[in-house]
């Protein structure tokens, strides 16, 4: 509607007086970890440029880079001396959520560059994909951590998985809010189509 318009209109406008640092602040407000946002997209400030697209394309960049790093260190861990039974099968599940969550993500990181000029429906179609795959490699990753849920396997294999896919989903996570945010403002700011 014409509203949403003006509103797409205003937000864009209001984020024009802020510094590309300052810009990347507000827009991490919008996700779960914020200063884990902040952290890393902060120093990529001049290539984002305040701009909506390259920002969630940076977001998606640092996660699957992330995730990249944790799924080598999750193969790693199959040949721990002393690895127990369950663990190993856990570690071996936990390769495969984390190849597929770097899949996703790197599908996304090109779908999201492939876009171009796209708007409409070409627009939305683009978008609905990156979403899709982002929230799916999110359920991966969440899908590792559940393997390691219970007592039966508290142990230092455990808490060395834990500690590097949580953090890979929390990076997933904001990546996803800030696509979510760019695909929200753009169809804000996009004018309607009906009279």
């Amino acid at each position: 509607s014409f509203v949403f318009y003006l509103a797409g209109i205003a937000a864009s406008a209001s984020t024009t007086a802020l510094t590309p640092r300052e810009y990347i602040v507000a827009s991490c407000k919008a996700t779960r970890y914020p200063a884990l946002c902040v952290g890393y997209l902060s120093g990529y400030a001049n290539a984002i440029r305040k701009n909506e697209q390259h920002l969630a394309q940076t977001a998606l960049s640092v996660s699957l880079s992330r995730a990249q790093s944790a799924a080598a260190y999750v193969a790693k861990l199959t040949h721990v001396r002393g690895i127990k039974p369950r663990e190993r099968q856990a570690v071996k599940d936990c390769i495969e959520n984390m190849g597929d969550t770097v899949d996703r993500l790197s599908q996304s990181v090109k779908e999201l560059s492939h876009m171009g000029r796209a708007g409409g429906e070409g627009f939305m179609l683009h978008m609905s994909n990156v979403q899709t795959w982002v929230s799916a490699a999110l359920t991966d990753e969440n899908t590792c951590l559940d393997g390691f849920a219970g007592r039966v396997m508290d142990g230092n294999v455990k808490v060395a998985v834990r500690r590097r896919v949580v953090h890979v989903a929390q990076v997933t996570s904001n990546a996803l809010a800030l696509v979510n945010r760019f695909a929200a403002r753009h169809r804000a700011a996009a004018p309607s189509e009906k009279p």
